[in-house]
């Protein structure tokens, strides 16, 4: 085979992910987000295309920023409502046999100790096919709704994730050594005590003195996913990520990126190549670029102004209502997602975007870039993003759900196995023996691997 192109599904349990005003659309299903029947017919389709991964967005708060206001988010349902998303993953499961799925979890909400145990369980139940997207949360609402006295600054919240990573390594590597779960029947001895250890951890922001409540899972550590792009969050992503997440608007940003990124896991000590790099696109296409472009105007004209400056004005914590439409768009450090804000500012000082042309770039599909055109112009404009940047796949977003991925699987698909740059089948394994065609578990080069106790190395060698 070819360079191989990953491929993921890049969907959130709500009505409007990332494309305001499209769930009018004639045929859009995603008011129906709230079914399960939803959800698993997405899965089928994913797995029929042969995707590598559905991959969940989750917020913990609301869009109020805009207009100092939750009103925009409300009325144009901009990831509001919104339902929890690890809910969804047993049903779909069941329906697949080979579908990964990646959750957002904010380590800023949860707690390691039962977070551990929930992922542990969600591993499990599909026989070592999910993955984490570890965020830190960025929507100050969410903090206050949650009872906390202050939302934490941008760099407290990394400080407070690299310790939740710390004590989820404790518990799922350390905590239960390989062979501790017996099932001796005759016995009567489900597990051997002292292969069962406390990992008596106590640090700044936790105290976690007992065992993991879980027995190990297939992969014992999910897939870990990470999604920042900030300072603090490069160093993060290269001490922790397998794969990361980006949604850069330009291949020249995207480009310098995973330049610096690589070099950065490199100074990690850890191979710099074994770090697969998603950009979020949106594909618009059809059968002829006439109709692609069709399509397009089509759903432009159901694209909601208000709903795409409430998301923008989330991401970044920037209010542009208060900005001209034609006034440049100029970095400002906020304590939301930082990277949001330097993709269009900063990290491009060619480029100068307005309030307009911001917002109306992320009405379709979020932040980053949109493709339209036949099958052939797609898989071209795919392929050239991922020789001309170094990355490895995609994190495909939609504007119909799920006549987007639908339309993508049955006209690009067969493009890009022709080609020879995706798969025909699946490979058999864990999501992590798919993505990487090794180990089941934590690589020992990773961070995590570490916490292993020493009986177990030895029976994993």
């Amino acid at each position: 085979m070819g360079k191989h192109i990953y491929l993921n599904a890049f969907d959130m349990n709500c009505v409007v992910h990332q494309t305001p005003g499209l769930w009018t659309y004639p045929g859009d299903q995603a008011a129906e987000y709230k079914t399960l029947d939803y959800w698993v017919k997405l899965a089928k389709l994913l797995e029929k295309g042969k995707f590598d991964g559905l991959f969940l967005a989750d917020v913990l708060g609301v869009y109020d920023v805009y207009r100092k206001s939750n009103e925009g988010a409300l009325k144009q349902a901009a990831q509001l409502p919104v339902n929890e998303p690890t809910a969804l993953i047993s049903a779909m499961a069941y329906a697949t046999k080979h579908l990964g799925f990646g959750v957002t979890v904010s380590t800023t909400y949860e707690k390691p100790y039962a977070f551990a145990r929930k992922f542990s369980t969600l591993d499990h139940l599909t026989n070592g096919r999910i993955a984490w997207n570890i965020v830190t949360s960025y929507l100050e609402s969410g903090s206050i709704n949650l009872g906390l006295e202050e939302h934490f600054t941008h760099a407290t919240r990394y400080d407070i994730a690299d310790e939740f990573l710390e004590v989820c390594y404790k518990l799922w590597e350390g905590s239960w050594e390989e062979g501790a779960v017996v099932k001796d029947k005759e016995k009567g001895i489900f597990t051997l005590p002292d292969r069962v250890h406390p990992i008596n951890h106590k640090g700044k922001w936790f105290s976690v003195p007992g065992v993991h409540l879980s027995e190990p899972s297939p992969q014992r550590t999910p897939v870990l996913f990470q999604a920042g792009a900030s300072a603090p969050g490069r160093a993060f992503a290269a001490k922790h990520a397998e794969c990361i997440f980006t949604s850069f608007p330009t291949k020249k940003v995207a480009a310098d990126y995973v330049k610096k990124m690589r070099a950065q896991i490199a100074a990690e000590g850890r191979d710099p190549q074994s770090i697969l790099i998603f950009n979020l696109f949106t594909p618009i296409v059809g059968r002829t670029e006439k109709e692609a472009e069709e399509k397009l105007a089509q759903f432009e004209s159901y694209v909601n102004f208000e709903g795409a400056a409430t998301l923008f004005s989330g991401w970044t914590g920037i209010d542009v209502s208060a900005y001209e439409p034609e006034q440049p768009i100029e970095f400002i450090a906020t304590n939301s997602v930082r990277s949001a804000l330097e993709k269009f500012t900063i990290s491009d000082p060619d480029r100068k975007w307005t309030v307009e042309e911001v917002v109306k770039f992320v009405s379709i599909g979020g932040m980053g870039p949109v493709t339209v055109g036949s099958p052939e112009q797609v898989a071209d404009f795919m392929e050239e993003w991922i020789d001309d940047t170094g990355m490895d796949g995609f994190n495909m977003a939609y504007v119909t759900t799920p006549g987007t991925f639908a339309d993508f699987i049955d006209l690009v698909i067969p493009v890009l196995q022709e080609r020879d740059l995706f798969k025909t089948d699946y490979s058999e394994g864990t999501y992590r023996e798919k993505l990487f065609k090794k180990s089941h578990f934590l690589p020992d080069e990773h961070y995590g691997a570490q916490y292993r106790k020493t009986s177990q190395k030895e029976s994993l060698t």
